[in-house]
């Protein structure tokens, strides 16, 4: 089985979106494997007034066969304290990711879903129960210190094929 012609249209026509865009003005750089466009990865700038401002964020994102049909496979491959994020696997609690998938999304709005639920996490569907815990039971200042310290220690780090800003 091979990847449809829709999909490969739709990738292709989204690689050309992601040369066009402008990052500063998004917090989302999208860069496409050169060799493989169902390969992607994405950097997402930290939300301003959050623990995870100032950092940079690297998502994997792997194209299925039957995109845009079926959603991509999206993880975190910079290191996060947040509660719909596993801990080990960067993997993502997000709904449009799974049952709530439309094939009217893109890689580029999958990204500012990611970055919406940065900014605004739901602790009550956690993959990191401590994330999630220390939300649902209040402490704002424990998850804000521990998702702050996360980002001066994983995400500070220039990434590679991301200019600076």
């Amino acid at each position: 089985m091979g990847f449809s012609l829709r999909g490969v249209c739709v990738v292709n026509q989204e690689y050309k979106e992601a040369l066009k865009a402008k990052p500063e003005d998004t917090g989302i750089t999208l860069i496409p494997n050169e060799t493989n466009l169902f390969a992607w990865r994405a950097v997402l700038r930290g939300p301003k007034d959050t623990p995870f401002e100032g950092g940079n964020f690297e998502l994997v994102i792997n194209v299925p066969e039957q995109y845009p049909l079926q959603p991509p496979s999206v993880r975190y491959r910079t290191r996060i304290f947040h509660p719909n994020v596993h801990f080990k696997t960067g993997e993502i609690c997000l709904d449009i990711l799974k049952s709530a998938w439309s094939p009217a999304w893109t890689l580029h709005s999958v990204c500012q879903a990611v970055l919406a639920l940065m900014s605004d996490p739901a602790p009550d569907s956690p993959l990191n129960c401590d994330a999630g815990n220390l939300l649902r039971f209040g402490d704002i200042r424990g998850y804000n210190s521990l998702a702050r310290m996360y980002t001066l220690d994983f995400a500070k780090a220039k990434i590679a094929g991301v200019p600076d800003r």
